[in-house]
């Protein structure tokens, strides 16, 4: 993860007949940091379940996105500003986000999990009793259903923030955390991640749903592009095979079919040709 604040990945994306240079461009933010969704690649490239579903859509669109990668609560206020043009790192639709940006159909439903050491001896309840130190990431879901649940009802747990979710991991590892709390599949990730070294102590159901975001009143015209792509995505069958090969999957061998597959996007420009290779060259690595 050491690349993933430098990494900024730009692909040309445009239908074919359009021409790289006349086609609009739209700068997506996203926190790189948050596998199956978003991560950067062992060879420094941005992949992930929401970024390829926002180069898929461009295609299908006929315009271009840059992708970039920046800490994520910095993307909803450089949204507002006008620098970034659509967020797309797993923000969940709350009514207090609402306000201030607009949002896409829900796309993704999750909940949150207790994360613990294997072997710790911790679940669900001890894990988040009084005098335990909880990770979780700055501006997420995650922190606020701590500080809301916890903290605000005088439950004296330590609540530790932390810019990614991979550090708070790193520290639970390390025993200087009890618990992290996270949303349900990068929790499931963590755990294939470190085999034998985590496991979920329990599941909050918060029933949340994830959406792809924009300045408030899509001055643009970027959400009905968004929901037309994501449409058309999942009437050809892409959108399903693009969550078989994301989730559930080892990184690594995400990462090497990515690799294989990656030209279809960026030279074809054929997202259903390239969501059919990437889940074949998953389940071929994955054996």
């Amino acid at each position: 993860m050491a690349l993933r604040r430098v990494a900024v990945v730009v692909l040309v994306l445009g239908v074919v007949g359009l021409g790289g240079m006349g086609a609009e461009k739209f700068v997506v933010g996203t926190d790189a940091a948050w596998p199956p969704f978003e991560w950067v690649s062992a060879k420094g490239e941005i992949l992930g379940f929401d970024v390829d579903v926002m180069r898929m859509i461009a295609i299908l669109e006929g315009y271009e996105v840059e992708i970039r990668d920046i800490a994520f609560d910095s993307i909803i206020p450089a949204v507002i500003a006008g620098k970034l043009d659509i967020g797309a790192s797993g923000f969940t639709i709350t009514a207090e986000r609402a306000q201030v940006v607009d949002f896409s159909s829900p796309y993704w439903s999750s909940d949150q999990t207790v994360l613990v050491r294997a072997g710790s001896g911790l679940n669900v309840v001890t894990a988040l009793m009084p005098g335990r130190k909880v990770g979780a990431q700055r501006g997420t879901t995650g922190a606020f259903w701590v500080e809301d649940n916890l903290v605000a009802k005088g439950v004296a747990v330590e609540l530790v923030l932390y810019e990614t979710y991979p550090e708070a991991i790193m520290d639970l590892l390390a025993g200087r955390l009890d618990a992290v709390i996270q949303d349900e599949a990068p929790s499931q990730q963590a755990v294939r991640q470190y085999p034998g070294q985590l496991v979920i102590a329990g599941v909050i159901k918060t029933y949340e749903e994830f959406g792809f975001l924009v300045a408030k009143g899509d001055p643009k015209g970027i959400l009905p592009r968004i929901e037309r792509g994501m449409k058309k995505l999942k009437e050809t069958g892409a959108w399903d095979n693009l969550v078989a090969a994301y989730f559930g999957n080892p990184l690594e061998a995400v990462e090497s079919a990515w690799e294989a597959c990656i030209d279809l996007l960026r030279v074809a420009k054929d997202p259903v040709a390239y969501a059919a290779c990437l889940v074949q060259k998953v389940r071929e690595l994955s054996k």
